[in-house]
């Protein structure tokens, strides 16, 4: 394909589009400054995702073993355990006994006890705001 190197750079960067929007300059253009605008912000997105998910594996891992994820984090800090969020999902997942074992000294040094975990306060749920339940009725005859 000839054309200017510019031209030939924004083409190689359409390949893979559907229709006239791998073949067409001024279509081409539009779709690939959309495609590189939608790909920088989908990486964030992607990351931010991958943050939520760690959070939630490391969240059941740690209820499971009785402590609340808060308190399991603020006791790492505490204790100097620089384990990232990645790792711990990951030792949640796939190395029980491991990730049991950290519960379990976040949980001596913060003094936790089944008597104390009883003691806290249950989480409560939150109110919903301006939403009534509907009534279920059944269709017509």
């Amino acid at each position: 394909m000839g054309g200017s190197p510019g031209r030939q750079k924004l083409f190689q960067l359409a390949k893979g589009f559907r229709g006239r929007a791998k073949n067409c300059y001024r279509i081409a253009k539009q779709a690939v400054y959309k495609a590189l605008q939608k790909s920088w912000t989908d990486g964030r997105n992607r990351k931010r995702e991958a943050r939520e998910l760690w959070i939630q594996k490391i969240n059941a891992g740690t209820r499971q073993h009785g402590l609340p994820y808060s308190q399991f984090i603020h006791g790492l800090k505490e204790d100097n355990i620089a384990l990232d969020r990645k790792s711990l999902a990951t030792l949640a997942e796939y190395e029980p006994l491991s990730f049991q074992t950290l519960v379990e000294r976040v949980k001596y040094m913060k003094g936790i006890t089944p008597e104390t975990l009883a003691q806290m306060p249950a989480k409560r749920a939150r109110p919903q705001v301006g939403r009534k339940p509907v009534p279920h009725q059944p269709p017509p005859l």
